[in-house]
């Protein structure tokens, strides 16, 4: 049997895969207890000294605030980390799947989607580490897989945690009656995290190189947002009330983050459109017949 290690063990998508993938290989999750990634000297000798096929590799900073407020800190365990981890897997004819991100194009002023192949342009901390993390694997490794991810959305269930997303959002702005605001001036991906999740065994067989991992949508996030509103069962007065247009965010220049996911589709993994991705959400967790 096989061995992936899964940093981030803890976190969201990494915690959907260690058990989709858990039955057909050895899993080894590092969470920060284990491995501070910020520490490089800490990650060259654990990944130096122990055996294993498959890194996917999770764990980083990745809240914005976090990234421009301590640079030096994000830096280290964002990229240097993930350099150490990846000269490791050369060594061990491992291979690396790496989580990059859409925010590696938050700088362009051109409509999306993009193709893996596009210019990146990234005018955010996290983006640019990113960007940097690619560039650095693309140049050292032959054998990785690169996943761009959309926004990921889910709900947390026992022993999974989901992070912040449309769905939850949407859901403490109706359920609480809490107006919120939700960005006109942005148009992006949300993805199912558990759609990934299920066909994770085919993605570790791709080809090298770059993917992009989401959906199709055409709604701005305040749209989406009220889409989901709707599907939830709530009236269009009630939505009116909670679901809020943010106007101001992004004035300066419109943020088109959509990913262009037909690389993936020509390997027979498509996520399909927004609205389907919600419903396959709100079904799982009985939101939805």
């Amino acid at each position: 049997m096989k061995t992936m290690v899964i940093t981030g063990g803890n976190g969201f998508i990494a915690s959907l895969v260690k058990e989709a993938m858990q039955s057909s290989m050895e899993i080894i999750p590092l969470t920060r207890k284990e491995l501070d990634l910020g520490d490089t000297a800490a990650v060259r000798s654990w990944f130096n000294t122990h055996d294993y096929d498959y890194v996917f590799h999770t764990g980083a900073m990745a809240q914005t605030a976090d990234c421009e407020n301590h640079p030096e800190l994000t830096h280290r365990i964002n990229v240097d980390g993930t350099k150490e981890i990846a000269k490791a897997c050369k060594e061990k004819n491992a291979r690396l799947i790496f989580i990059s991100t859409e925010q590696c194009f938050n700088g362009k002023t051109e409509e999306g989607p993009f193709t893996e192949d596009t210019p990146l342009c990234s005018v955010t901390a996290y983006g640019n580490h990113k960007v940097e993390c690619e560039d650095f694997i693309t140049s050292v490794l032959e054998d990785y897989i690169i996943l761009r991810f959309s926004w990921m959305l889910g709900m947390s269930r026992p022993g999974i945690k989901a992070s912040p997303n449309i769905i939850r959002n949407v859901m403490n702005a109706m359920f609480y009656q809490t107006p919120t605001k939700f960005t006109v001036n942005e148009i992006r991906g949300m993805t199912y995290a558990q759609k990934l999740a299920d066909v994770f065994d085919k993605i570790i067989e791709l080809p090298s190189g770059i993917y992009h991992v989401s959906d199709t949508n055409t709604h701005n996030t305040y749209e989406s947002a009220k889409i989901v509103a709707q599907k939830l069962g709530f009236t269009q007065e009630q939505i009116d009330a909670c679901i809020l247009p943010n106007h101001e965010r992004y004035a300066d220049r419109f943020r088109d983050y959509r990913l262009d996911t037909q690389k993936l589709k020509a390997h027979g993994i498509d996520f399909g459109t927004f609205e389907e991705n919600v419903d396959a959400c709100l079904k799982d967790f009985g939101w939805l017949k």
